[in-house]
């Protein structure tokens, strides 16, 4: 069965000329003009990916808002911003929300599609019985990348599909300093300086909601971050 996506955009023309694109890679698309007609849909059935604008209609944040929702609703769920805004602050502002992505109108159709095709890489592998080896234990974490799982001391820590990737990234090799780079090819994203902070800012808070004492991420400044090799 071909991928759902949900566009969210007050833009008709846009809308219809996302849609069509989309359609026309093989994707099922469903588009919506506004956040509560998308809620609504998303509450009866979720897509497999959301692609979302922050200003719809008389909301100028209602973006940031469903993402917020959609998020509380299925962590695992693919979210990628598609807007014309591009300063730093709204874009490190979705992914504080949760998104996985962040791109701005002006992609290109070649490099939006690339984009989706890597977020839906990045969870296929969740339909498939997990393996032995496709666990990674280090110390109090287990990582299951074929159910994109992730546990600390037993408990789920539920992150989204780009924050489990670069866990998985640090955890693999733990005492090694994963620069921001390589950070963002493992994650399969493309992403300034910046958002890779908030990102990690993000990780060591959902950690630390199930354990307190969690410090098991090193900032190596000037360089990166690194696993530590107690943890």
């Amino acid at each position: 069965m071909p991928r759902r996506i949900a566009i969210v955009e007050d833009d008709a023309a846009i809308r219809a000329n996302t849609a069509d694109a989309l359609k026309k890679y093989g994707y099922d698309v469903s588009a919506y003009a506004a956040r509560g007609e998308a809620l609504g849909a998303f509450r009866a059935r979720l897509p497999d990916l959301a692609l979302i604008d922050i200003g719809l209609g008389d909301e100028p944040e209602g973006g940031f808002a469903l993402c917020r929702e959609l998020r509380a609703m299925s962590p695992a769920l693919p979210i990628l911003f598609l807007t014309a805004r591009d300063s730093d602050f709204d874009a490190v502002s979705g992914l504080r929300l949760g998104a996985d992505d962040y791109l701005t109108k002006d992609v290109s159709l070649p490099h939006l599609l690339a984009r989706i095709a890597a977020l839906f890489r990045r969870v296929e592998a969740s339909a498939h019985p997990a393996l032995a080896e496709d666990v990674v234990r280090r110390g109090k974490l287990a990582l299951d990348a074929q159910r994109m799982s992730a546990k600390w001391n037993e408990q789920a820590v539920d992150l989204t599909v780009t924050e489990f990737w670069m866990v998985h990234s640090l955890a693999r090799h733990p005492g090694h300093v994963k620069d921001r780079e390589q950070l963002m090819r493992d994650a399969e994203m493309v992403v300034d300086d910046g958002t890779i902070t908030s990102h990690v800012k993000r990780i060591r808070k959902k950690f630390l909601a199930v354990d307190p004492a969690f410090d098991a991420i090193d900032t190596v400044y000037g360089m990166g971050y690194r696993w530590k090799d107690a943890a």
